[in-house]
């Protein structure tokens, strides 16, 4: 039982790591032949996880064959796009200048209930205000509604807003974020400062943020947590 739960330790080391190196795509946002890979480590690794009798290796080298596969496959994808386009796929138009591709739905096995899904998905409920919705090759659709139905933005009415930059994470969890600091041109004592007007000290925080202009928000723990 101790061998299996530290084989199971191992192969979860190996797995993680592999799974870090291909990269940090959501689920689903794979490709089709990431997915198959996912698949794939995740049946070579749950073999010698429960089987004593298998040399451990016997899962590890075939993980990190595939992870050699899945750089490769990388690079062709990145150096020739007709090769792209043979193992990733081609985007799918379903809806056309508001139009549904009954064509395209059929080839790709989707269903008009399926389609509305999507659709609600990215927050529309109306198949009557999509110009264009597209399958992208990750399984995702991606939805651009007519003109007269998006969301307006400043730009609608001539309006340039202020340039926002990104929040920096000071303090998390007690602990003081210094590369934050040292990006912002920051220091121990500036932040104690900033923090020092809540009446804690930054170690006392739960989190601390400084937005783009310039804003301080802190946190504190919840007494008793």
């Amino acid at each position: 039982m101790l061998i299996t739960f530290f084989r199971a330790i191992v192969l979860y080391i190996i797995v993680l790591i592999v799974m870090r190196l291909m990269g940090k795509r959501e689920i689903g946002q794979l490709q089709p032949f990431e997915l198959a890979i996912s698949i794939m480590i995740a049946d070579l690794a749950s073999i010698p996880m429960t089987e004593i009798g298998i040399p451990i290796f016997n899962g590890i080298v075939p993980i990190l064959g595939l992870l050699v596969m899945h750089l490769i496959i990388s690079v062709i994808n990145l150096k020739s796009l007709k090769a792209r386009e043979i193992i990733c796929g081609k985007p799918s138009i379903l809806i056309y200048r508001g139009k549904i591709n009954e064509k395209k739905l059929k080839k790709e096995r989707f269903t008009i209930n399926e389609l509305e899904e999507r659709l609600r998905g990215n927050n529309v409920v109306n198949l009557g205000d999509v110009e264009y919705a597209i399958l992208e090759t990750s399984g995702q659709v991606t939805v651009i509604q007519k003109p007269g139905k998006r969301n307006t933005i400043p730009e609608d009415f001539n309006i340039e807003p202020e340039y926002e930059g990104i929040p920096y994470d000071l303090v998390i969890d007690g602990k003081i974020m210094y590369k934050n600091l040292k990006a912002l041109g920051k220091n121990y004592t500036w932040i104690k400062k900033q923090v020092e007007k809540f009446k804690i000290k930054p170690e006392e925080a739960l989190v601390v943020t400084l937005d783009g202009k310039g804003q301080i928000f802190c946190f504190f723990f919840e007494k008793g947590a």
